[in-house]
């Protein structure tokens, strides 16, 4: 089991700083923030764009894995997104991970104000955002025409570190998401695909079955649960920490991930439970 840590990107860079520097001192295996223009309530409070923070980041770390999570279509261009990511490959000595989402219904979807789109045109458009991309970062001079995206001769000189490209770990629950997860990424996340009000019993039933629908399509992709998609607070405590870890990893899952604990609102906790966790996260990984 690999446990990795969101960071959000809340905070002026003082602040953060540490934030991430700390995460690779407590031992992480990953550290990821979210794509975001702005995120629900905290679209009014400071925010700052993930691929400078991601390479603040990768300049005071040296060995943790970084990443997107997640990418979001709604506001970005795979040509343009591919250069962003070649960079970040580049400056962080080809420790970058790249989740991948649909994109959601809040403000990033609102604030461009681009009409909206239906489920099935979120699909269509996740699944074409995804092949562009793995084309753009393994092809040099790819000219595309879709439905949303196109591209001409675009180039990728001099390419990624990583080989033929970047890791992509791609979101989703539905049927068309999970199979291009097996399709394409060398990861698939879940948030255990509950719907709202969802108590915690049902939410490991309901992540249960997300992971059972991925394990048909028979991929060896790594598998990641975003712990923090349950009602309850993965580090409320530390003795709650390892027993989600340990159903997580039941459920066949590689990696999960938390949050940086914040002072209120979202993934409110204390930092004090994130020390008791990060003490054991050697224990954790032979759950």
């Amino acid at each position: 089991m690999r446990i990795g840590i969101i960071v959000l990107p809340d905070q002026r860079w003082r602040v953060l700083s540490e934030r991430w520097r700390r995460a690779e001192e407590y031992g992480f295996d990953h550290a990821w923030t979210y794509d975001h223009l702005g995120w629900r309530d905290l679209v009014d409070g400071p925010w700052f764009d993930a691929v400078p923070t991601l390479t603040a980041a990768a300049l005071v770390t040296s060995r943790i894995r970084l990443g997107t999570m997640v990418a979001s279509p709604n506001f970005r261009h795979p040509v343009h997104f591919a250069r962003e990511i070649t960079a970040l490959d580049d400056v962080s000595g080809g420790r970058i991970t790249i989740g991948i989402g649909a994109g959601g219904f809040g403000f990033d979807a609102a604030v461009l104000g681009r009409p909206a789109l239906s489920l099935r045109q979120r699909a269509d458009r996740f699944i074409e955002f995804v092949e562009l991309l793995d084309l753009l970062l393994r092809k040099d001079r790819v000219t595309w025409q879709g439905e949303h995206y196109s591209a001409v001769d675009a180039r990728n000189t001099p390419g990624c570190v990583q080989l033929p490209r970047v890791p992509f770990v791609l979101a989703g629950n539905g049927p068309r998401a999970v199979a291009l997860a097996a399709r394409l990424g060398q990861g698939w996340v879940t948030n255990g695909g509950a719907e709202p009000g969802t108590d915690q019993a049902g939410w490991w039933r309901s992540t249960a079955e997300m992971a059972a629908r991925f394990a048909d399509t028979g991929s060896s992709a790594d598998r990641y649960l975003v712990l923090d998609s349950a009602p309850i607070f993965s580090m409320s405590s530390a003795e709650h920490f390892a027993d989600s870890v340990g159903r997580a990893a039941e459920l066949g899952f590689t990696d999960v991930l938390t949050h940086w604990p914040r002072e209120s609102s979202w993934y409110a906790g204390s930092e004090s439970v994130l020390e008791s966790v990060a003490a054991a996260l050697p224990a954790l990984r032979t759950q």
